[in-house]
């Protein structure tokens, strides 16, 4: 199946000193490589975001966000959907951010600030709430912590092919030869290619992608066995010793903590929901 563009909004006025602009962008559909004049952060409420920028290209879940500095060139789309929330962010209140593309992780509180500054987004400002909301915005992002990467994905072609079908089939058992096959090349071929694109070899990318699957499964509701047999493993032993060795904890305590956050940061103001 083929992407389709999203054209970028006209008349666009510089942030004074933050604009948050609300989308649900569609499955298979993207903003065409473009810049801006002030800084940006990249962020999906719920859905995975596909970025590209400078030369490498990546996914990223609600539990992270992008950082892009003033005059950055980048392209962002989705494909399976997500509900994107873009924070323009004026130049003058961005000193002390970085000064490179940089991904971080989205903590509860943020998250919960920019679907209320979304909330507020037009509004008359008449008692200052709604700067107040942006410097807490600022105060979360300069706190926010660096990610070593999010999950890497290749710019184009046959490989795009691949990483999308096992994004939606994590459990798909095959490996190079059989891949290599079914996009007309060898195995081999396919094996040196990938780890030159992606920067990983296929076997640690799929162990990192269906890492990245189980918590999105695991936030969505899904049990731990269930979230097993989704990403292929032969037990729920074997996917517990898989998370635990990846993330440091099993399934269980991780999500715990997750909610844990959740309930004890969340501002009682933040509303869930989004336009």
């Amino acid at each position: 199946m083929t992407w389709e563009t999203i054209a970028a909004p006209p008349g666009v006025a510089s942030p004074q000193p933050m604009t948050v602009r609300a989308q649900s962008i569609p499955a298979r559909h993207y903003f065409p490589d473009h810049d801006h004049r002030w800084n940006q952060v990249v962020y999906a409420i719920s859905g995975v975001l596909t970025v590209a920028v400078e030369g490498r290209s990546f996914v990223i879940s609600p539990e992270q966000a992008v950082w892009l500095p003033t005059g950055v060139r980048h392209r962002v789309g989705s494909l399976l959907g997500a509900e994107f929330r873009s924070l323009w962010i004026a130049n003058d209140v961005g000193r002390g951010l970085p000064e490179s593309p940089t991904v971080f992780g989205v903590s509860p509180l943020l998250q919960a600030l920019i679907i209320e500054a979304a909330e507020i987004e037009g509004q008359e400002d008449h008692d200052g709430y709604a700067g107040r909301v942006t410097d807490l915005i600022l105060d979360q992002l300069r706190r926010a912590h660096p990610l070593p990467g999010a999950l890497p994905w290749p710019r184009g072609g046959s490989l795009v092919a691949l990483c999308e079908a096992l994004y939606a089939e994590p459990a798909d058992p095959r490996g190079p030869e059989a891949w290599g096959r079914e996009l007309g090349m060898s195995g081999r071929t396919l094996a040196r290619r990938f780890e030159t694109e992606v920067g990983m070899n296929l076997r640690s990318w799929r162990r990192r992608l269906r890492m990245f699957k189980a918590i999105e499964l695991l936030g969505g509701g899904l049990g731990v066995t269930q979230a097993a047999m989704e990403l292929g493993y032969g037990s729920t032993s074997a996917f517990v010793y898989a998370f635990r060795t990846e993330m440091g904890c099993s399934p269980q305590v991780y999500m715990r903590g997750r909610r844990l956050e959740r309930s004890t940061r969340a501002p009682s103001s933040a509303n869930g929901s989004s336009s």
